[in-house]
Formats: structure tokens, sequence, C-alpha cells
């Protein structure tokens, strides 16, 4: 996350990857980038990158509820993903309290809205550290805004913290699926939040490494694109992000195999 939009663009050519996801909303987490994304140099940068090598863009990061949030806020970001060709921004809840669905509907209907335009979608995530924390939580929201560019993002890591059940992924409808995070981890899960975040930003495995059942994640999902979020500080430290970027997609590729969806026959067979 420290690289700028335009370097991640080299690395993925480099390291063979189709497409990227670049981050242009800020987060203020430690190790982020200290350059401002959607400046008019990073973005003629990230431009020429783009053009030069042939990767395209598939979502664009990362819409953050908070307390104070204004959904015009992202419309910078999401205007420069639609003219980059991204399909999809990711969403998260970070508020605090427990009772305020309404003002999460809100903003996301709203989100929604701003995006349509451009083209994206507004991909709702449940990290489980989060204010939405399972898939019924998110679940619940985009249904409840019903609007067209909705959609659900899956995170494997996410799946195994927050314990849901692979045979729940069979109810999210196919049309709100529209990609998948994948990572690894080992079997434990995290007493603590603070044990969580560390883990999720810092300290995931390659796919293959730990115990996820990512042939079960996939047979029960439509076909989708598949993006690696696989932040891992030491590995970057010890290979650099070039390396680091081709051993995700090296081990992704080995551990997936013949791992196809399920979902069309099955639901071909129910209609």
């Amino acid at each position: 996350i420290n690289c700028t939009p335009a370097e991640l663009v080299y690395v993925a050519a480099r390291a063979g990857y189709d497409a990227v996801s670049p981050r242009f909303i800020t987060m203020n987490v430690p190790g982020e980038f200290t350059h401002a994304p959607l400046d008019k140099a990073q973005v003629q940068a990230t431009k020429t990158a783009l053009a030069t090598t042939g990767i395209k863009v598939l979502d664009i990061e990362l819409a953050r509820i908070s307390e104070d949030c204004d959904p015009r806020e992202f419309e910078a970001a999401l205007e420069l993903g639609g003219e980059l060709g991204a399909g999809h921004m990711i969403m998260s809840a970070w508020t605090t309290r427990r009772d305020d669905r309404n003002f999460l509907l809100d903003v996301y209907s709203e989100t929604c809205d701003l995006a349509a335009p451009y083209g994206l979608t507004i991909d709702l995530e449940f990290p489980s550290f989060s204010r939405l924390r399972t898939l019924d939580e998110v679940l619940d929201i985009v249904r409840a805004a019903d609007r067209p560019n909705g959609g659900v993002l899956v995170d494997t890591l996410y799946l195994h913290l927050s314990r849901v059940d692979l045979g729940e992924l069979l109810h999210v409808p196919p049309e709100w699926l529209h990609f998948l995070h994948i990572s690894d981890c080992l079997p434990g899960i995290a007493d603590t939040r603070e044990g969580m975040i560390q883990l999720a930003r810092d300290a995931r495995l390659y796919p293959g490494e730990g115990w996820i059942d990512f042939a079960g994640i996939i047979e029960r999902c439509p076909p989708m694109n598949y993006s690696i979020e696989l932040p891992n500080q030491s590995r970057v430290a010890e290979l650099g992000y070039e390396e680091h970027a081709r051993r995700c997609l090296t081990h992704a590729k080995q551990t997936f195999g013949a791992a196809r969806s399920k979902r069309r026959s099955a639901e071909a067979l129910a209609a």
C-alpha cells in the first residue's frame, strides 16, 4: 500500500498480472503511501503506466463509511476510476455504533447512485473487525439499498475470521458477486480485534500455505475475477514488491488448480 498507483501497474505487469486495484482514497493506516493519488502528476503517471503495459484496472479502493461520511467526497475517485476503466469500488463501514443501520444504508445507497454514471458497482465488504462483520450484515444493506450497481465483496480471510459457513455463499445473488479477494491464513483466530487487524493488514499467507478451502469457496461462487489481497510486511521486506507479487500469483495458480464454479449448473438445474 505504499506503492504509487503507477508503480503498482509496472510491478503487476512484470509479475504477470492482468489488472490492478489502485487505492485512490487514503485510509491513513500505518505503512500507507504518503503521496496524493489524485494529484494531477500522479494521475498522468498512472495513465501512462496503464497505456504502456496494457494492464487493466479491476477496481479502486477504498470508500470508508465513518460517522461524518459524506459520499460526495468519493466522487473524484469514482470519476477517475470510471475514466481508467475500473468496474468496481470497494466500500466498508467503520462506525462505532451498533444502531446506525439506517445511516449505513443511506451512505451506501447514495454512493451507488454517485457511482452509476461512471459505470462502477459499489462492493460492500465485511472486515471481521469493522462495523459490518458478517456476510449476513452486508447482504442486509445491499438488499435494502436495492441498487442495480450494488455488490458484495467476499474476502477469503474474512470468511474464516467471521466464521462464515461456506454454504452461505449459495444464498448470495450471483449478480452481486463481481470479484473475490484471496489470501490464506493458519487455522487459529485471534482473540482480539488488534490481532485480527495485524493479520489482515500485515501477515496474510500465500494461497496453499494455510488451511482455507479455496476449492469450496470457488465452487459456491459464480464465475468471477480473482483479486489477490495479500499484504505481508515481512515478505515485502525480504523479497521486495515485485517478487512478493510474483509469488502471490504463482501460489494462487498452483492452489486453485482445476477448481471451478458449480453455481451455473446448479442454478440451471434448479430453474
